[in-house]
């Protein structure tokens, strides 16, 4: 089935007593046994497993051509559940324009049990003088966030196989429906099913997906079950519900995200402007080759420093200043101030995240604030 059709039946393999087209939300929290001691409906407790979640990672796992999925409670609790499951003294290669979140926890959370490295992955000649005797993930995120870098995943994934490390990519700004990791070598994907999956602001959600059961997953695996940061049953349904129409919303959030980057290309205000559907950017030709379109978010760089970004960011009208992206509603933030004071960011950059608005609506908006 293509992702239109998986999108909306993939988890749907169900059958209601009464009928139901959409599948019901199971709130219980424990299941039935039989005479024997065992779960005739195939749960237990919630918190291993419940219908609603089991439904959504059916169709994360189809939607990236995996073998199974793993749903979280949020994409930070996604990405750290990774972390948590290697081995003590464990060396991590890592993208140094990585989110910052995930950034945070290797620097704080996991410095005195994890060895890391940020460097750029963009320059694939440098990253095998990485590799150590204990190094086993490389960690990647592409379009990266928020410099928009693309890396190309088979030419890593043939380091990481040649070395027998495990390949984990962050594809939350491409989304199942942009770019499909596990297809150019990735062994793990995760999203921040916050962002485009969940796609309308109001549900916190993460996701891994793996393309063979290995050890590192049994152990993801044994970490979302025992740990329990799961997806309620409601916020599984809601994730399902806007799954179905994520193949669609994603072309509009591409095409505005385009439209936004050639226009501020253009703009005498502007320095630069960081997305991977322009010609302009220096890993076109890889986004090319790997995403089936370009997204819906982008940066730019304003002329004049931090005080004219903040004045573009607070004098918008439709735009909604606020943190996250991927939803319907467009949104703008100066990156650096949410990363704190050791951030790398330019202190001139503003990330966009493109909605479903109107064009028309969003270019005059920008053209008003950057007056």
């Amino acid at each position: 089935m293509k992702p239109e059709t998986l999108a909306i039946h993939s988890p749907e393999i169900y059958k209601s007593a009464t009928g139901d087209v959409t599948q019901p939300i199971s709130l219980s929290t424990t299941f039935l046994r039989d005479e024997h001691g065992g779960y005739p409906g195939g749960h237990m407790y919630s918190r291993v497993s419940n219908p609603n979640r089991s439904a959504l990672e059916k169709v994360l796992s189809a939607l990236e051509n995996g073998l199974e999925a793993a749903a979280f409670s949020s994409g930070n609790t996604a990405g750290m559940t990774v972390f948590q499951a290697l081995k003590p003294g464990s060396h991590i290669i890592a993208p140094d324009d990585m989110y910052w979140g995930f950034k945070r926890q290797l620097q704080t959370i996991f410095a005195n049990t994890l060895e890391f490295d940020f460097i750029d992955l963009t320059d694939l000649s440098a990253i095998e003088q990485y590799i150590k005797g204990n190094t086993v993930l490389i960690w990647l995120e592409t379009p990266s966030n928020p410099l928009l870098k693309v890396t190309d995943i088979a030419a890593i994934s043939a380091i990481t196989r040649k070395h027998g490390l495990t390949l984990a990519c962050d594809s939350t700004f491409a989304s199942p429906s942009l770019q499909n990791p596990i297809g150019h070598g990735a062994d793990i994907v995760m999203h921040s099913s916050t962002k485009y999956i969940g796609g309308h602001s109001d549900v916190l959600g993460g996701a891994l997906i793996t393309s063979a059961i290995t050890p590192l997953w049994e152990a993801i695996r044994n970490i979302q079950q025992v740990g329990g940061a799961v997806p309620s049953p409601f916020d599984c349904f809601l994730l399902l519900r806007s799954i179905k129409t994520l193949p669609y919303r994603m072309r509009g959030h591409c095409e505005n995200g385009k439209a936004l980057a050639e226009y501020l290309e253009k703009h005498p205000k502007i320095d630069a402007v960081y997305y991977p559907g322009l010609i302009s950017h220096p890993h076109h030709e890889i986004a090319k080759k790997q995403m089936t379109d370009f997204g819906g978010m982008l940066s730019i760089l304003v002329k004049g420093g931090a005080a004219e970004a903040h004045k573009v960011v607070n004098s918008v009208h439709i735009f909604a200043q606020a943190t996250s992206l991927g939803g319907v509603e467009s949104l703008i933030e100066h990156r650096a101030s949410i990363e704190g004071p050791d951030t790398k960011t330019p202190q001139n950059l503003i990330r966009i995240s493109a909605g479903l608005e109107h064009i028309d609506d969003l270019i005059a908006d920008l053209e008003q604030a950057l007056a």
